[in-house]
């Protein structure tokens, strides 16, 4: 974008984070919240827009979180229930910010370990919309829908379990480097990954992130600004949004080009940077297939070749695009994108401490959702 209206990360953090806090989602959310505050050298007053992307069944108020936290005045707010999760909420800041409506904004994505709603109710009652056409039969979850991707990438492609298999491998060396954040501790082997149960076949219990209780917080501000806070800046160069023309995942038309290529082609149109240009990326990974939908999105590899792509060892530290370096979602827990945003953000202004790659990487992509909507954007260094 235009330098003179750039926006740029200067604050990330976590809250408490296992399967269990027993915490509210108040107190996670102001755990993070001022972590990233801490992170960034800031106070409360410093603040003037908080955004907060949540599930409906889950909603975490802009307003009430700007009282907790005492920010006394709000110039931008917005509590988002749809879309592509964390991304959302980084969207609304940026727009926010670029636009001249904030200077400084909180954004945040808290979860609780119940994760989506989900699941029919009792036997006999009315079921609504398009999941008339699916939640009799038993297919209700994302697993379910998540199955029906990656079957046919199967059958478009000819790629295997054996493929989707690699990705977890690799995520999961990342994780073991990442004691601190990661729930597992030993790496994955092939046998581990194929032995593992089906959740809805050929998804397996290894492709799917790991629910748990978490916060997220960033906060973003301009580049005036930035240049003076505690950490170096990272800079958003290109963001974008996608959808389909069927929002219900189930009835995407092309599950092999869903909404990851929507975003991709629009982010991509709006930069001077090209794939090659690119030294790590944060993909989302709620289900694997996800994030290999997203390197074949982004250009990274060509249609059907994301199996290919991971087996070469491309996604490895030492790799041309080391992926998902704090271990992803699998591994670190469901954090709905966000930890791919702080992730990239920690490695391209050099704070990713142990987990530093090789080579100091300049330019990030981070990417969420997949099916009937999607957000991508890119970040670099200066």
């Amino acid at each position: 974008m235009a330098k003179k209206n750039r926006v740029a990360i200067v604050g990330v953090g976590y809250s408490d984070v296992s399967r269990g806090t027993g915490y509210t989602l108040d107190k996670l959310t102001a755990q993070a919240s001022v972590a990233a505050m801490n992170d960034a050298g800031i106070k409360p007053t410093d603040i003037d827009g908080v955004v907060v992307h949540s599930f409906p069944h889950q909603f975490v108020s802009s307003t009430h979180t700007a009282a907790m936290l005492g920010i006394p005045d709000l110039a931008f707010y917005s509590g988002n229930v749809d879309g592509a999760a964390y991304s959302v909420a980084a969207m609304h800041a940026i727009a926010a910010i670029a636009s001249g409506s904030a200077e400084t904004v909180l954004t945040i994505r808290t979860v609780h370990k119940n994760g989506a709603a989900g699941g029919g109710g009792p036997v006999g009652q009315y079921i609504p919309g398009n999941q008339q056409l699916s939640q009799p039969y038993g297919s209700f979850a994302g697993s379910h829908w998540a199955g029906m991707y990656m079957q046919r990438h199967m059958a478009m492609y000819g790629s295997t379990e054996e493929d989707f298999g690699a990705f977890a491998i690799a995520q999961r060396k990342f994780a073991v480097a990442n004691p601190t954040e990661s729930f597992f501790h030993e790496e994955l082997t092939m046998e581990d990954y194929l032995n593992s149960r089906y959740i809805a076949k050929p998804l397996h219990l290894f492709d799917c992130d790991y629910p748990v209780d978490s916060s997220s917080a960033l906060i973003f501000t301009t580049e005036e600004r930035a240049r003076d806070m505690k950490q170096k800046p990272v800079f958003f160069d290109s963001w974008a949004n996608g959808t389909t023309k069927e929002a219900d995942f189930s009835l995407v038309g092309d599950m092999t080009h869903s909404s990851p290529w929507m975003a991709s082609k629009r982010m991509w149109s709006r930069t001077s940077l090209k794939p090659s240009d690119v030294d790590t990326a944060g993909l989302y990974d709620g289900f694997s297939f996800i994030a290999m939908q997203w390197f074949e999105a982004l250009g990274f590899c060509g249609e059907g070749e994301s199996g290919a792509f991971v087996r070469s060892g491309a996604t490895s530290a030492t790799g041309s695009l080391p992926t998902n370096t704090d271990g992803g979602a699998c591994n670190v827990g469901r954090r709905h994108g966000a930890n791919f945003f702080i992730e990239v953000t920690r490695q391209l202004r050099g704070t990713a401490g142990d987990r530093a790659l090789p080579k100091k990487p300049e330019v990030g992509v981070v990417s969420n959702a997949v099916g009937g909507f999607a957000a991508c954007a890119l970040l670099t260094a200066e």
